[in-house]
């Protein structure tokens, strides 16, 4: 006898057995592995299983509007799949997609001995494989002297830019939550385009991970071959994401900060714009990546009392700097000139400023095109990201974007990071036309003001320069918590005496002490 109840019933358990079922894992081993430059190992013979043709494209139980279209694309033949994808869990488990949601994605798998090195967690992008790589860690330094996220960590560690910029240019695009680092303030020294960063902590990262595995695979099998040999996969899925966020409608606001924050909110997703996006791009049309060098600067190799460098990093399609000196404005003069469009359509180019005071950021695009522009930045005091928000920032951010008449690139990023702990006031000069610093206070610790101490550091005084009629510094006045002192020059005793300035590391600080010694 029919029995619709034991038809549901048995509908419900093929679902459940269908979507049990998986790609067969992509296995990595150390013997794999060979030396790629100087930062990461590549595999080169490393190869993606082959998902059996009875798996469903998605979990059939999925029934999403970017689901249903994704479907529909993909049984016309108009969308690639997932032949050419694998996916790179890198905390071990703790942050995964749900089970069988994408039967046909191999799982990338490490051997024990690369298990014993911990390269398969934490920060990724010590190994480079020959595939479409989307991954994940949901993990951060949550103790000892450098707590931060894995994005801050790559932003500050002397290989973490190039490698980053590694994976970016290789197919690979992780995602990792910002954990506390974009919270009541912004922390992150620059902002890039080499990975998404998740608002939160644990398993902010597992909208992200389904909407780029959803818009890969809608991609066009042509075009997304053409983005894998070109290498252009990972930036043309930030320009998806950033081109479909809810209130992103139109060319004007894709060329807004509002489209690029350093940070994403799930609640800024919107998977079937980007799955829609994905399907329409044509392999003759997809934007370039943007390459930018600086050709000139006010940035220097040694700046400030302690004389460190204000040169944070400079990779192909982001720069960073650290405000040190005591300079009132900066200049740099940055080239996009290298970037050459996938089909060689000819390109022009548009800079913005994404995040800062558009009254104290001036950029002057140079050319007919504007393939390079000066740019002159003044000093920013702490400001709020956005003015009915709380959250506070000390970094100006510019984009430069490419259009081939098709579309707009995904953004390079120029950032110039603020010490925001410092408390700085600048007074007109003796001719009245330009700033001239006033004062410094450097004693974040007493203020208890939030400093990052692999970038900045502290110090137990107060600066007060003073000036004579002509504009010439004559005395410096120095107050300590307890007493002051009277210098002529920031590293000249009224007697002579030579001033010198030496770096103290001490748990979770970084302190600046002043030397005094007989003159040379």
């Amino acid at each position: 006898m029919f029995s619709p109840r034991r038809l549901i019933a048995t509908s419900l358990a093929l679902v459940t057995s269908a979507a049990a079922l998986q790609a067969d894992p992509g296995v990595v081993t150390r013997e794999d592995l060979v030396p790629f430059g100087q930062v990461a190992w590549t595999a080169p013979n490393f190869e993606i299983p082959k998902a059996s043709p009875n798996l469903p494209i998605l979990d059939l139980t999925d029934t999403s509007p970017e689901a249903t279209l994704l479907r529909q694309l993909y049984n016309r033949g108009l969308a690639a799949g997932f032949d050419n994808v694998v996916y790179d869990n890198h905390d071990r488990g703790h942050s995964l997609p749900k089970v069988g949601s994408f039967p046909r994605v191999s799982k990338l798998v490490f051997g024990r001995e690369l298990q014993e090195l911990n390269l398969d967690y934490g920060l990724a992008g010590k190994i480079i494989l020959p595939a479409i790589v989307i991954g994940n860690s949901s993990t951060a330094i949550t103790s000892g002297q450098r707590k931060r996220s894995q994005p801050r960590l790559a932003m500050t560690t002397p290989a973490g830019p190039m490698r980053a910029f590694l994976t970016y240019v290789t197919n690979h695009l992780y995602i990792y939550p910002e954990h506390r680092d974009y919270d009541r303030q912004d922390v992150f020294p620059a902002s890039w385009p080499y990975m998404v960063i998740t608002q939160g902590s644990s398993y902010s990262d597992k909208p992200f991970i389904r909407a780029m595995l959803l818009s890969l695979a809608a991609m066009r099998p042509d075009t997304q071959k053409v983005l894998q040999d070109k290498n252009l996969i990972a930036p043309t899925l930030q320009m998806i994401l950033r081109r479909s966020l809810k209130a992103v409608y139109s060319r004007e606001a894709y060329l807004t900060g509002f489209a690029h924050p350093p940070v994403f909110s799930k609640k800024q997703l919107a998977p079937e714009r980007m799955v829609s996006l994905a399907a329409s791009l044509q392999p003759d049309q997809i934007p370039p990546m943007v390459y930018i060098e600086v050709e000139d600067e006010d940035f220097r190799t040694a700046a400030g009392l302690a004389e460190l460098s204000e040169i944070l990093f400079d990779t192909p399609s982001a720069v960073a700097r650290v405000w040190r000196g005591l300079d009132f404005t900066k200049r740099m003069v940055v080239s996009a000139g290298k970037t050459a469009d996938p089909n060689g359509h000819e390109l022009t180019f548009t800079w913005v400023v994404l995040r800062g005071d558009p009254e104290r950021v001036r950029i002057s695009p140079i050319g007919d095109k504007g393939a390079k522009a000066e740019i002159s930045v003044d000093w920013h005091d702490t400001w709020k990201v956005v003015p009915t928000t709380d959250r506070l920032s000390n970094r100006v951010d510019i984009g430069v974007f490419a259009s081939n008449g098709f579309h707009d690139s995904a953004p390079a990023i120029i950032s110039i990071g603020f010490p925001g702990h410092q408390e700085r006031t600048y007074e007109p000069d003796a001719g009245g036309q330009n700033m001239r610093i006033a004062s410094v206070n450097y004693d974040a610790t007493f203020r208890k003001s939030f400093y990052d101490p692999v970038i900045f550091w502290t110090a137990t005084w107060t600066d007060q320069m003073r000036y004579d009629d002509s504009g010439g510094l004559v005395e410096v006045e120095r107050q300590f918590r307890k007493k002051t002192q009277t210098l002529k020059n920031l590293y000249e005793m009224p007697d002579g005496q030579q001033v010198r300035y030496v770096l103290h590391e001490r748990e979770r600080h970084r302190k600046l002490k002043m030397n005094i010694g007989a003159a040379e």
